[in-house]
Order: structure tokens, then sequence, then C-alpha cells
């Protein structure tokens, strides 16, 4: 077993779990005089498995997280069931009382506010020891993508948070898309760029109001977004669309969020209305080509011509 690096005792103590137990069968026990000393100790020899219950605030566990070998856990119960295994105070009122000033910090420390800074939490819930036990097994806790993800992990971690950015009234969703485990575009869900958010009455239909001519939802998905977003860098400004017929309402939303500042057609739909309207809204100038005609002016105000 390794020799404890400074001399005994000293006021911080770090538990190493040795590769084979001392003389009275517990695990050997290091001792150092400070935080970072036992940091810098554990930095050198990150490979071996170590615990320990002495980081105990805010500032302590911010200096660990620097490495990242460094997990934090909770262990945490029903309150009555850790009243009931406890052989402290005699009351449940005395319990509570010392479980909020270890949790909301009259001791100087709050367990409570480093809830954020949890790798790990582990309720312990459970009946037997043997069985916590088995639970953590499961858990298999030195496996390294607790700490850094695989990834699979990665990607959908950052598709949940894009989803975040949502205006839709419906659901929530988001998507990266990704080339050679390079991200390349992002997106989520909501109305087009320019217009109103659903969630401000931007889409009829998602808010349940649809009327005739409406019924359509003005919604991207996610999926189109982060599709949009990749060619919207190839189209490049003042771009001008020319297609033979008006686009559709579908297309109308994906048009704008490219970027297209212009769009010129030739033929008629049955949603010219709507698409003008939606064009008007978002600054896109929509034109009628008719080839009788000489001059072509550019459409007023979105209006067909």
């Amino acid at each position: 077993m390794e020799n404890t690096p400074l001399p005994s005792p000293a006021p911080f103590s770090l538990l190493r779990e040795a590769e084979a137990p001392s003389s009275s069968g517990t695990p050997n026990t290091l001792q150092f005089f400070s935080p970072e000393s036992a940091l810098d100790h554990v930095t050198r020899h990150w490979r071996t498995n170590f615990v320990t219950t002495d980081i105990n605030s805010r500032d302590l566990v911010e200096l660990f997280l620097k490495r990242p070998f460094f997990m934090l856990l909770c262990m945490d119960a029903p309150l009555h069931k850790r009243f009931s295994r406890c052989d402290g105070p005699a009351s449940l009122e005395e319990f509570v009382r010392e479980d909020d000033a270890i949790r909301f910090g009259q001791y100087g420390t709050s367990m409570s506010a480093m809830k954020d800074l949890v790798n790990i939490t582990i309720m312990n819930d459970f009946r037997t020891v043997s069985d916590l036990y088995e639970h953590l097994e499961t858990l298999d806790l030195p496996n390294p993508s607790h700490l850094r993800p695989d990834w699979d992990t990665y990607f959908m971690t950052l598709a949940s948070l894009a989803s975040h950015r949502s205006n839709c009234m419906k659901r929530r969703v988001g998507a990266i898309l990704v080339r050679e485990k390079r991200i390349v575009s992002t997106g989520y869900n909501g109305t087009p760029r320019n217009l109103r958010n659903c969630n401000e009455g931007g889409c009829p239909h998602c808010n349940g109001i649809s009327t005739a001519g409406s019924v359509e939802c003005l919604c991207l998905h996610a999926e189109e977004n982060a599709l949009l977003e990749v060619g919207k860098e190839r189209v490049g400004d003042g771009a001008v669309l020319y297609c033979n017929t008006c686009p559709c309402l579908k297309c109308t939303i994906k048009i704008i969020q490219t970027g297209v500042q212009s769009v010129v057609y030739n033929l008629t739909y049955k949603m010219d209305d709507a698409s003008a309207r939606l064009f008007e809204e978002a600054g896109v100038e929509l034109r009628r080509f008719d080839p009788n005609v000489r001059s072509q002016l550019p459409a007023l105000d979105g209006r067909l011509r």
C-alpha cells in the first residue's frame, strides 16, 4: 500500500480502496494538509479509484470538478425512511430540524446548493443493504461514460437542449444534423423566422383556432429546420427563387426559412392568398411572371399579380 504522503493526522483526508486490505481489514486512509494537495495526488494517480466524503462544500466540489475524472454522487432516501434507520434524535421533529440544517446550510454548508453539480443521484429506498449493493452494481459507477458521454448520448443531449428553443404549442422537438461526428446544423420546431411565434398565435392550427383557408400547420419540424439551415448557408444574400407555380403553404415557410429574398412564379395555386400573406409578413418579395407582359413589375405589398 502507498504511504501517507503527508504526516498524520492532517485536517483533510481521502479514503482510498487499496489493492489489498490493511492488517485491520479496512481500506487504506490517505491524509492531506489541504484539498489542493489531495487533488494533486489523485490527479497523478487518477487511474486508481478514490472515495471521499470530506469534499462537503460547493467551493471544494468546484475545485475537484476541474478534473475530468471526478464524479459527485448524491445518496438520498425518503425522509421518514431515513428517520426509521437512524439512531440519533429521539423524535421525528428533531430529526427534521437536523436534516433541514444540513440540507439548507445552517451549519455553513448547504447540500441543496450543490444539486446542480451532482453527476449521479441514488435514491436509497431499498429494503436491505444487499438490495442497495445490487443496484450499485447495475449502475457500473466506474464506467467512464458517466463523466464523458458516448457520441449517441452527446448528440441526443444536444438535440434535447435544442428542443427548449421551440415555440410550438403542440410539442417541443429538437434535431441535430451530424456528419462524421461533427455538428452540421441544429433545428427545433416552430414558425419560420420573421413570423409570429407559434406560442404567440402565429400558427392557428397549433393554437386550435383554424379557420377556412388556414387549416395547414405553419410550424416547421425540427428535422426540417436542421436541414434547411444547412441549405441557408448555400442560399446566400439576395437569392431569388423562380418556380412555374406559386408555392404551397408548406413550401412557402421553407422558402422563408432558407433566407430567399424574392420569389417569382407563373401559374397560380389554390393557396396563393395564404402564401402571399406569409411572404408579406416575412418581408419576402412575391411576384408573378407573365410571359405576355414585356415589363415585369414587382408585386406591391406582397399581393399577387
